[in-house]
């Protein structure tokens, strides 16, 4: 697909606030999640990335080390550019940079994209469970889940 960037944010503030806009869009304002959960005391910690199509700011995700496990949080991608690959590509860019660290990587995905998760080889473990009032399941990395 043409036109498409992904950057990994490294201390730009307008960077950071695009990323934060997205996730405001998405989860604050689409599905009322409270600011507090949504932007937490591990934004210094984890690696956040940003999706440009052309050169707007569309889509993002973070991941974090936690323990001896990778997690991966965040996916957002702005309403009016779904369906059209970019949280794959931005799933597949993170997937690259993380494989070789060698820990098992892992998901809270709510319970409507786990179809979507299910392509890029990833495994429900556990039961249904509820976080800021959405339904998810745990979801592992094919081939890493063995913690």
């Amino acid at each position: 697909m043409k036109g498409i960037n992904i950057i990994r944010i490294k201390n730009n503030d307008a960077e950071a606030e695009a990323m934060f806009h997205i996730r405001r869009k998405v989860f604050v304002e689409e599905q009322l999640v409270s600011e507090t959960d949504e932007f937490d005391e591990f934004e210094e910690i984890s690696n956040h990335y940003l999706l440009y199509l052309n050169e707007n700011p569309v889509a993002c995700a973070r991941w974090r080390e936690i323990e001896n496990k990778i997690k991966l949080e965040r996916f957002a991608v702005l309403k009016e550019y779904r369906k059209q690959g970019l949280g794959g590509l931005i799933l597949e860019r993170i997937l690259q940079d993380i494989l070789s660290i060698g820990k098992p990587i892992y998901m809270h995905a709510q319970i409507h994209a786990v179809p979507f998760y299910e392509k890029f080889n990833f495994i429900k473990k556990g039961e249904l469970f509820t976080e800021c009032g959405i339904e998810h399941f745990t979801m592992y990395y094919h081939g890493t889940d063995n913690n």
